[in-house]
């Protein structure tokens, strides 16, 4: 799969992309309240966040209303419809970019691919009621993402006899509901779900593992971006995790560049990007362009 159809515009797979985090959110984790404010600015705020974003390099952004960190509360259908859909809308009239719905409502996935979205990222893996029959109907991708529990409670006592074995045994599972439900597998991207009911030693588990879950044949997105593995290893606030961010994200590119088409999910855009770039140039045997 070199190339993916994302509603009017197409994602290349040949080469690791980047898609950037736009939280219309009060309360996520790193950037909760930076592009929400419940006024009439928050439209131009979060567009010109996402189209500094873009200049950076990414090609994805993934809008995002309702916060999955530890401990969230969920939010009405409504507000997230309110937060989500002008922004969408937004982002797809003034830029060139793909806009992913990061999203678990039904409501909100078939309002956002009528606004221009082009990627439903599900971290709930299609599993709210009407959710599969609506993804089904947008004819959008799907990232299909593993979570233990609920934000609410899945940091509590995450708990797994084999992290790797579950997690695959889950996201093959769901692959054949989605199937069963008339999604294109060529649709199809999946999630391990890093940081979502998962301890350290999960994540490091899995991580690690990422050659494995390649296995499954479909292209993997890897969100680890200021999360608190990083927070752990280094001993490190949200706010201090942009190196440890992008280490991660190389690392996950570097494992999957010969097994699967890989997505990065970060906040920090323009890091990611230019170690993507050295690390392409050292690899290929092709004259670097050098940019004056």
């Amino acid at each position: 799969m070199s190339q993916l159809q994302c509603g009017r515009r197409q994602l290349s797979l040949a080469q690791p992309a980047v898609m950037g985090i736009l939280n219309v959110t009060p309360d996520s984790f790193s950037d909760g309240g930076l592009h929400y404010r419940n006024d009439s600015r928050d439209i131009s705020r979060a567009v010109d966040a996402a189209a500094a974003m873009v200049a950076d390099g990414a090609t994805l952004i993934d809008v995002g209303g309702e916060s999955t960190r530890p401990g969230a509360e969920p939010v009405s259908v409504e507000q997230e419809l309110q937060r989500v859909v002008p922004v969408v809308e937004a982002l797809t009239a003034r830029l060139d970019v793909i806009v992913s719905v990061d999203t678990s409502s039904a409501q909100v996935m078939v309002a956002a691919a009528q606004t221009g979205a082009g990627m439903i990222n599900d971290v709930r893996a299609l599993r709210r009621e009407g959710a599969l029959a609506a993804a089904a109907a947008t004819e959008l991708p799907v990232c299909l993402m593993h979570m233990q529990a609920e934000p609410g409670t899945m940091q509590q006592r995450p708990s797994y006899q084999n992290v790797v074995a579950e997690v695959g045994a889950f996201l093959e599972q769901r692959v054949a509901a989605c199937e069963a439900a008339g999604i294109a597998r060529h649709r199809l991207l999946l999630d391990p779900g890093f940081g979502f009911g998962k301890t350290l030693q999960h994540n490091l588990a899995l991580f690690k593992a990422l050659p494995q879950l390649a296995q499954l044949q479909l292209p993997l997105l890897v969100g680890v971006s200021r999360k608190s593995m990083i927070g752990e290893l280094l001993n490190c606030a949200v706010d201090q995790r942009a190196n440890g961010s992008v280490v991660l994200a190389l690392l996950a590119a570097q494992a999957l560049h010969q097994c699967a088409p890989s997505l990065l999910r970060v906040h920090d855009v323009k890091h990611t990007v230019e170690a993507l770039r050295l690390w392409q140039a050292v690899r290929s045997d092709e004259e670097p362009i050098i940019k004056n």
